[in-house]
């Protein structure tokens, strides 16, 4: 996959508790020119960003253990994160994924992504963003 750059250093956060998910959306993320790291659950995520991290955009996982998706979402929203967060799970209910998008979310995808879903995201982020991988 060739590597894209997206402009301006664009950083993301990846919150799952699979590893091999996570491996998945890291060099997903790498091959677009994202720089990335990854936390196993959402009480990593509200804690990283305690300690004065930030990121562009937040990929959130729903199921996870000591505190979910939803839990974690609404926390980031309700200490003022304004990064793009995108629910990502492997469960498609639409009753689950309109409780995880009314928690605070700005987009929502079935996992694993995939180029096409990235670019979306990317794109939501800055109009401008284009892809050279048709």
């Amino acid at each position: 996959m060739a590597r894209r750059n997206f402009g301006t250093q664009v950083t993301a956060l990846v919150v799952d508790d699979n590893a091999l998910n996570q491996k998945i959306h890291q060099r997903l993320l790498e091959s677009v020119g994202v720089r990335n790291e990854v936390v196993t659950n959402g009480k990593e995520a509200v804690d990283i960003h305690c300690h004065g991290k930030r990121f562009d955009l937040i990929l959130m996982d729903m199921d996870m253990p000591i505190m979910n998706g939803i839990q974690a979402t609404k926390e980031l929203r309700s200490m003022g994160i304004g990064s793009m967060i995108v629910g990502v799970s492997s469960r498609c209910p639409e009753t689950e994924i309109r409780k995880f998008m009314e928690s605070g979310l700005n987009d929502y995808h079935e996992k694993p992504l995939n180029t096409a879903k990235l670019n979306s995201i990317l794109h939501k982020m800055n109009p401008n963003f284009t892809s050279n991988n048709k």
